[in-house]
């Protein structure tokens, strides 16, 4: 019976056409941004032969997502979010038509870059904002986890094999041809965008009054919103915890374990797997669990993946290990952006899922520099310990939280 209602769940997703042109654009855009994400450092790179410029490159696209969430959770509030979908793919679009024109024309410098990297950034998260927050005004309140099931499917599919055929697409063209791609992926997308017909109740704007009054209205919300604020802050700690790895361990496999660049890429493909099976059996997995148990033994899970890193003596152990991470993560993360968007009022959506994104980002920095600093003098794998305590002591703090049985 639970069988027969995921499918009949499924086939009335694959036929709401407003639902596949966001999937499909999605798909499309996601696979030329990976293309981007690997062209991009390597340009900066035959165009500067610095590691420095190639990080401040890494530095300025992660400013967005700290310094403009609650103002984009605005935008996407203020307006008609189809419009801000189509504003925002369109700048992109034209960022990345500029890099091209300036390629074409031998006039590209790392200041063009900067900057229509940040645009092109600030663009990106916006969309993203505008995207989750349209979701549950396009699909019924009971198919939002196997939407979302669905679109973070893609994605990492999308993900795992974006930057083999980025390497590929590279060895035999250019750079601009490589961008070229990126451009026409984002027209694709565009259109897609522009073929979305809202449902006329869906098209309904919040009430304007000052852009700080409806910032603190967006962050009162979600402080407000128990719910919601328990798993915010808790991935505000575990994203600490996954910088802490995230920040030596490539280091880790390369330096000590000897892994080769080809083997690195290997490793990562291994842990993606584990991303696309999350993805593939949460519906199942929500019909015989609630949301709150599902989130909070995702993170035991996450202690079983970050201690095996402590053992693994090989890449591909330790790919394996990821793997384990990675479908815990996607699990939660599903359960998150599902709660995120059915216990949020649709009006209130952008702004709370700007701010709360921002909130969770907060740490990464700071464990990233840890992790660097520890990486010079101190044994990698102790680091692992810690990020496992870290994560165990957050799995023991909602196993006793009415958070597990709320939801």
């Amino acid at each position: 019976m639970e069988n027969r209602e995921v499918h009949e769940e499924t086939q009335t997703l694959w036929k709401n056409k407003n639902f596949l042109l966001i999937w499909g654009g999605n798909v499309v855009s996601s696979l030329g941004f990976q293309i981007y994400s690997i062209a991009i450092p390597l340009l900066i790179y035959s165009m500067s032969q610095s590691a420095i410029a190639m990080s401040a490159m890494r530095a300025i696209e992660f400013l967005p997502n700290i310094f403009i969430g609650m103002i984009a959770g605005v935008l996407v509030d203020r307006f008609n979010r189809k419009k801000m979908m189509q504003w925002t793919s369109f700048i992109q679009f034209a960022c990345v038509l500029g890099i091209v024109l300036l390629l074409l024309v031998s006039q590209l410098e790392l200041w063009h870059l900067y900057i229509l990297g940040f645009i092109l950034s600030c663009a990106g998260y916006t969309f993203g904002n505008a995207s989750h927050s349209i979701i549950p005004q396009i699909v019924e309140k009971e198919q939002l986890t196997s939407a979302n099931a669905k679109l973070t499917f893609m994605s990492t599919i999308v993900q795992t094999a974006g930057p083999g055929m980025a390497g590929a697409f590279l060895a035999a063209f250019s750079f601009t041809s490589t961008f070229a791609l990126y451009l026409f992926c984002l027209l694709i997308l565009l259109l897609c965008i522009r073929s979305i017909k809202l449902p006329s109740a869906a098209k309904e704007t919040s009430r304007q009054t000052g852009i700080w009054t409806e910032m603190k209205e967006g962050l009162v919300e979600l402080f407000q919103n128990k719910t919601l604020l328990t798993p915010t802050i808790t991935v505000l700690f575990v994203n600490f915890a996954a910088s802490l790895v995230i920040g030596v361990l490539v280091f880790y496999v390369t330096d000590q374990l000897g892994a080769t660049e080809a083997e690195v890429g290997l490793m990562f493909t291994i842990s993606a797997a584990g991303g696309l099976i999350g993805a593939a059996f949460i519906s199942q997995i929500r019909k015989k669990f609630g949301r709150g148990n599902i989130y909070t033994f995702c993170l035991l899970i996450d202690v079983i993946g970050i201690t095996s890193l402590i053992f693994a003596p090989t890449w591909w152990t330790i790919g394996i290990a990821l793997g384990i991470r990675t479908f815990s993560t996607t699990l939660s993360n599903i359960v998150y952006f599902t709660i995120r968007q059915e216990f949020t009022p649709n009006h209130l959506l952008g702004r709370v899922a700007g701010t709360s994104s921002m909130l969770m980002k907060l740490t990464l920095p700071l464990g990233l520099l840890i992790a660097g600093l520890w990486a010079e003098w101190l044994p990698i794998p102790i680091l692992f310990a810690i990020s496992s305590c870290i994560l165990f002591i957050l799995f023991i703090r909602l196993f006793f939280h009415p958070f597990r049985k709320l939801v």
